[in-house]
C-alpha cells in the first residue's frame, strides 16, 4: 500500500505526457517529476488518490544516459521549464510521442506524427516576458509560480528568456524598492502591482505594467527602464477583479510610441495586446509549414480563425484569391489593418473583429458562393475551438483544414470531431469506433516552439475524404480470398460513400442482401444466417436505392 509521507526506492518504467517519470507498484501509479526511464530514483511520497499517487524525487541513484546538468539554478523550483534535465535530442521525442499519445487516447485515433522539429535556440528564444509581481511572506516578489501553485519563486534571470528580460525585471525591481510599491496578495485582493508583461521585437520593447489600480510615481518607473532601453513604450493596464486573467480592459499609453513595425517577410505592427508566437524563430518555420500545407491557389479562399496581429493572413493572402482573418482582439486587428496597408494587400486580406464562432458559420457559406474553393486554418488558444466552428466546418464540407495548436490535448478532441472518432451528444463527447471518416489526417509535425518545458506546438493537416480518394488504393489478392466484383469496393468503402453522402449507415447484411440480388457473387458463408432457419431483417427500400446508388459509384454493376 502506497502511503502519503513514506520515502521509497523505485525504477522508473514509464514517461508520462508531461515528462515526468512513472513508477507502478502495488496497483498504483506514482508520478515523479525530473525523473526519467530507467533511473533509480529515492523519493518521497507526497499525495495519493485512489490508484495514482504523486511524489518529489530525493535524490537519483542510478541516472539515465539522457540526463543533463540544468542551465537554470531555479530548475525543480520554478514551474517554467520541466524537461531541463533531459538532452534536447530526448525532448523532442518525448514531444513527438505525447502528441502521438494524445491523438490515441483522447482522440480516439492512430496518427503518423512526424518527427518534432528542432528550434534553432535551445535556450534565450522567447520574445515575451509575463510575470508575477505578488506580496509574500511580508515582501513584494517578483516570480514566476511553482508547478500547480500560486507561490512565486523569486527571479531575477530566466534562462529561456533573452538578456533584455532581465533588465527589465531589474527596472521594476528598482521602482518597487524606490516607490515601496506592494504586489498583489489574491488572498485579500490587495496591493497594487499584479504582473510585468513585455515583448521584444527586433529591439522594439512594450512593457505593461498590469495593477489592481493607479500605480504611484510612475516616472520613476519610466526613468528605471530608461535607464537600461533606448526604445519602448510603457503601458498601465488596470486589472481590479479576482481573477487570474492577466489583462483588465482599460489600457493607458505612459509613454512611447504605444505599437512598433517589425519588416520580415512581411512587415506587421505589434501592441501590448497583440498575439504573436513567443518564439520568433520557430514561427516562421511553423507559418511556411502551415502556408505549404494550405496550398491556396489563386482562385481559393482562406479563412485564418483566430488571426491574431495578421501574419499568417498576410502570407496566405500573398499566395489566394484572398484571405480573411478573424480575431476577437480589437488592437490585433487594427495591427493586421496596418499590415494589410505596408505590404500592399488591402484587396487581398479583410480582417474581421468577432469570436470565431459567432463569424464562421455565417462567413463559410458567403465565401463559398464567391470562390471556387474555401480552405480554412485554425490557431486557437490553448483551449481549442468552440464546438460552433467545427459544426460550421462540417456542414460547410471544407475540402482542406490545417490545424494549428498550443495544447496536443485540445488538438486531438477538436480533430477527433472533425474526423468523426468523436461525437459530440447532449451528455459531452464519445468515442466512436466505428466511425466512417469524414476527413484523413494527411500531415501532423510537432514543432520545438518552447525548449526545456512540456509545451509544443503542432501543425495537422486534414483532407476531407471522397469516394475518389478509396478508389485509388491498389489492392493485390488472391481470387480464392475475393471475387472481381468485390475488389472495386470493399464493404466499408460502400458505407463510407453512403454515410458520406446521405448520413445514413447501413449493415454488412443489407450490403449482401442488395448485392445478391444484383447477381454479384459472395465469398462462400460471408454474410449468410449461422442458422439455415434463422430470420434476417431485410434491407428497407429506401436503403436498398442508396446502396444500387453505390455499386454504381465504384463499378459494381
Amino acid at each position: 500500500m502506497i502511503v502519503k509521507n513514506e520515502e521509497r526506492i523505485s525504477v522508473i518504467s514509464a514517461v508520462g505526457a508531461n515528462g515526468e517519470g512513472l513508477v507502478k507498484e502495488e496497483g498504483c501509479v506514482i508520478f515523479l517529476p525530473f525523473a526519467f526511464l530507467g533511473e533509480k530514483v529515492r523519493y518521497k511520497v507526497l499525495q495519493v488518490k485512489k490508484n495514482i499517487a504523486f511524489g518529489k524525487v530525493l535524490e537519483v541513484l542510478a541516472p539515465a544516459r539522457e540526463r543533463v546538468k540544468p542551465v537554470c539554478p531555479l530548475f525543480t523550483k520554478c514551474g517554467g521549464c520541466q524537461l531541463q534535465h533531459l538532452k534536447y535530442s530526448e525532448q523532442l521525442k518525448l514531444k513527438r510521442a505525447s502528441v502521438a499519445d494524445c491523438f490515441k487516447k483522447i482522440g480516439n485515433l492512430e496518427i503518423d506524427v512526424a518527427a518534432t522539429v528542432p528550434a534553432d535556440s535551445e535556450y534565450g528564444y522567447r520574445n515575451k516576458l509575463q510575470i508575477p509581481v505578488v506580496w509574500q511572506n511580508g515582501e513584494t516578489v517578483i516570480g514566476f509560480y511553482a508547478e500547480n501553485s500560486h507561490r512565486a519563486v523569486k527571479t531575477t534571470a530566466c534562462a529561456i528568456q533573452p538578456e533584455w528580460a532581465e533588465r527589465v525585471i531589474a527596472a521594476f525591481s528598482s521602482y518597487i524598492k524606490k516607490c515601496s510599491v506592494r504586489g498583489y496578495d489574491e488572498t485579500d485582493h490587495s496591493g497594487q502591482l499584479r504582473h510585468i508583461v513585455a515583448r521584444c521585437m527586433e529591439g522594439k520593447l512594450i512593457v505593461t505594467a498590469v495593477a489592481l489600480s493607479p500605480l504611484p510615481q510612475t516616472d520613476e518607473l519610466i526613468g528605471a527602464l530608461k535607464s537600461s532601453f533606448e526604445e519602448f513604450s510603457l503601458y498601465l493596464n488596470i486589472n481590479d477583479k479576482r481573477t487570474n486573467v492577466i489583462f483588465g480592459e482599460r489600457f493607458t499609453l505612459l509613454y512611447g510610441a504605444g505599437r512598433y513595425s517589425v519588416k520580415g517577410d512581411v512587415e506587421y505592427e505589434f501592441g501590448a495586446e497583440s498575439f504573436l508566437q513567443v518564439n520568433t524563430e520557430m514561427s516562421r518555420k511553423l507559418y511556411k509549414k502551415a502556408v505549404e500545407l494550405a496550398a491556396p491557389r489563386e482562385n481559393c479562399a482562406v479563412v485564418d480563425a483566430f488571426s491574431g496581429a495578421g501574419l499568417m493572413t498576410a502570407m496566405l493572402a500573398a499566395k489566394a484569391k484572398k484571405a480573411y482573418g478573424v480575431e476577437i482582439v480589437r488592437e490585433a486587428v487594427q495591427c493586421a489593418d496596418a499590415l494589410a496597408r505596408k505590404n500592399g494587400l488591402t484587396e487581398k486580406m479583410e480582417n474581421i473583429c468577432g469570436k470565431c464562432e459567432n463569424v464562421l458559420p455565417e462567413l463559410i457559406p458567403a465565401l463559398q458562393k464567391k470562390y471556387e474553393t474555401v480552405t480554412v486554418v485554425l490557431d486557437p488558444p490553448r483551449k481549442g475551438v468552440e464546438y460552433a466552428v467545427i459544426e460550421a466546418i462540417l456542414r460547410a464540407e471544407i475540402q482542406k483544414i490545417v490545424y494549428i495548436s498550443c495544447n496536443p490535448a485540445t488538438l486531438a478532441r477538436d480533430v477527433g470531431l472533425l474526423v468523426g472518432s468523436l461525437e459530440m451528444t447532449k451528455n459531452g463527447i464519445v468515442k466512436k469506433d466505428d466511425c466512417a471518416a469524414r476527413y484523413a489526417v494527411a500531415f501532423a509535425r510537432p514543432f520545438d516552439m518552447f525548449p526545456q518545458t512540456k509545451h509544443v506546438e503542432t501543425v495537422v493537416l486534414l483532407s476531407r475524404q471522397t469516394p475518389d480518394d478509396y478508389l485509388e488504393v491498389n489492392v493485390e489478392l488472391d481470387d480464392d480470398f475475393l471475387t472481381k466484383a468485390e475488389s472495386k469496393g470493399t464493404y466499408d468503402q460502400i458505407k463510407q460513400y453512403i454515410f458520406e453522402k446521405y448520413k445514413m449507415k447501413v449493415s454488412n447484411l443489407y450490403i449482401a442482401q442488395v448485392k445478391d440480388s444484383c447477381g454479384i457473387k459472395e465469398r462462400a458463408n460471408y454474410n449468410h444466417p449461422k442458422k439455415e432457419n434463422s430470420k434476417q431483417p431485410q434491407v428497407p427500400e429506401d436503403k436498398r436505392k442508396i446502396i444500387l446508388e453505390a455499386l454504381k459509384v465504384f463499378k459494381m454493376i
